[in-house]
């Protein structure tokens, strides 16, 4: 497991040695940290110790787009996978025997080039195929001719399993040391809790990137209509009702929900069904637009009274 944090210096230098009861695999963390803002910088050293004057000055000279990447990165001794990690729920994978189809299926559902595999459950993983080496052995640049016969077994790549605790640092370290770009999240049970990519890992740093295959995202709501909003699922609820005026949450629910979905939860006690209508008691009304068995994806809501005239009246005034 992952060695525990000791906080950095007051002024917000970094430490260059371990302090009173720290691991050693915590103080090479920093020594990485360290080295990753010097590459950053553009500076150097020779005898493998931090120089923190050095790095002041490059500091200085650093452009802002540099001093707010060197942020990002002292944001990393504090960041854990579970904070940047892909939930369980939103993991697309497939069973070691599937067929080329299927997992052709899951890449272009997944928008990833690589696919964790599993025997019977995800909980049970044997690693992750990647696309390159479909591709390479059943179309772009094979040999030829009739193609061989489909194993999923013969294209299998190892992956990393690691605890949601590791730190990001940590991770990014050892994701480069064994040259391999996807790890699972094991929770306390062995079982797989989430899924991390070093591109994760990376937007941390530089923000997000974004390739021709990703798709933009909807924003959290948007307004369909005067008091009907179409919302993700997953959008704060606190956040909404400060951007619309809305009352959703009973005050003895306040610290038992955070998301819309959540909310719908709560209401119902089970996950509805797409095109279910769900009332609440202040009279708005959910509409599932898109759910699965396991969770609500998109709602429609449908504000009661004076905040539906709100939006009316300043729809009209536009």
């Amino acid at each position: 497991m992952d060695a525990s944090h000791s906080p950095s210096p007051p002024g917000g230098g970094v430490e260059t040695g371990p302090a009173p009861g720290e691991s050693a695999g915590s103080h090479r963390d920093q020594h990485g940290i360290v080295d990753l803002i010097r590459r950053v910088l553009g500076g150097s050293h020779e005898d493998g110790e931090p120089d923190e004057d050095g790095l002041g000055a490059a500091f200085a000279r650093s452009s802002p787009a540099e001093r707010a990447m060197v942020a990002n990165i002292l944001r990393l001794q504090d960041m854990r996978i579970e904070d940047v990690m892909t939930p369980r729920a939103d993991i697309v994978a497939v069973p070691e025997d599937a067929t080329l189809e299927d997992v052709t299926a899951g890449l272009r559902r997944g928008s990833l080039s690589r696919l964790p595999v599993y025997r019977e459950t995800l909980d049970d993983p044997i690693g992750f195929v990647h696309l390159k080496d479909l591709a390479l052995a059943y179309g772009v640049g094979g040999a030829g001719g009739e193609a061989p016969a489909f194993d999923l077994r013969k294209h299998l790549r190892k992956a990393l399993y690691v605890p949601a605790s590791m730190r990001i640092a940590a991770l990014l370290q050892r994701m480069q040391a064994a040259r391999v770009h996807m790890a699972l999240v094991i929770d306390e049970f062995g079982g797989v809790d989430g899924l991390v990519t070093i591109e994760d890992l990376v937007e941390q740093v530089v923000g997000d990137i974004e390739d021709e295959h990703d798709v933009e995202e909807m924003a959290a709501w948007r307004l369909e209509s005067p008091g009907v909003y179409l919302a993700d699922a997953r959008a704060d609820i606190r956040e909404f009702e400060e951007d619309t005026g809305a009352s959703l949450l009973p005050e003895d629910w306040e610290e038992e929900v955070d998301t819309l979905g959540g909310l719908i939860f709560m209401l119902t006690g089970r996950v509805p069904a797409r095109g279910e209508v769900i009332a609440h008691p202040m009279g708005h009304e959910f509409e599932v637009v898109e759910a699965d068995p396991r969770r609500i994806r998109r709602i429609r809501l449908s504000l009661h009274g004076a905040i539906a005239a709100g939006d009316a009246s300043q729809d009209a005034a536009e």
